[in-house]
């Protein structure tokens, strides 16, 4: 299979590192489809993409509307019959958000809402999908805030770092990562957290070390990878994370 058989959907696409995922994958001949919760702001995307001479294409896909989940689903399945790659790169963050003693529970609740199950029913509704690929990809965009080691440990620049609410999506997404992998094993589909490291985006106020450009090289990295590649790693820019 070449990359251009490759079909890749790509969640939160529209903007900072998910469009920048996209890109790269676009560039490296696999056909991208970019999901998206707003229609103008998708079309958008695919136009800036269009302007570099990539061919894209988007979805509507809300994370916490399970009709919206399903009806990509069924427009994929419809117009390509399979997925090879899901870049499960949509999540969110929020200003009352905070440690345990401080942070709002509903804020919290939005974000595992969102981070965690969002992206549990994404994944579900793909995976017939990605069955029927001969090398299916899963790649979920984690965070080193979400290894309980670095928040445990004194010494780790993220352990002053206490988003009760984000940091546990993370790990919540991480034990996704490798109960799926699991259950997968023996399969052709591969599952791995990738942490792109502080990306300056709208998420972290763009106050990141790195470019969305620098940040998208390693989830689009574990997206292509070959026969051969692991699977249930949590991986970051300097190598294996911690769980």
């Amino acid at each position: 299979m070449t990359d251009i058989d490759r079909i890749a959907l790509v969640t939160g696409a529209n903007k900072g590192i998910g469009f920048e995922i996209a890109r790269q994958l676009a560039v490296a001949g696999v056909r991208v489809i970019l999901g998206a919760r707003d229609a103008g702001r998708a079309r958008t995307a695919v136009d800036r993409l269009a302007a570099q001479g990539l061919a894209t294409q988007s979805v509507p896909l809300d994370l916490n509307d399970p009709t919206s989940i399903a009806a990509a689903a069924a427009a994929i399945d419809a117009e390509n019959g399979k997925l090879d790659i899901l870049v499960n790169n949509a999540g969110i963050v929020d200003p009352a958000d905070g440690a345990p003693s401080a942070s709002a529970p509903d804020a919290v609740r939005r974000i595992l809402d969102t981070n965690v199950v969002g992206t549990l029913a994404v994944t579900q509704a793909m995976l017939p999908l990605l069955r029927r690929s001969p090398t299916g990809r899963i790649v979920n965009l984690s965070s080193s805030l979400g290894s309980l080691t670095l928040n445990g440990d004194p010494t780790s620049p993220y352990y002053a770092a206490r988003l009760i609410g984000y940091n546990a999506s993370k790990a919540a997404l991480n034990m996704l990562t490798v109960q799926l992998a699991e259950e997968l094993r023996g399969t052709p589909i591969v599952v791995n957290s990738v942490s792109p490291g502080y990306v300056k985006t709208d998420l972290t106020g763009h106050t990141g070390y790195m470019t969305a450009e620098e940040g998208a090289k390693l989830p689009v990295h574990y997206a292509l990878l070959g026969a051969d590649g692991p699977s249930g790693r949590f991986v970051g820019p300097d190598g294996p994370t911690p769980w």
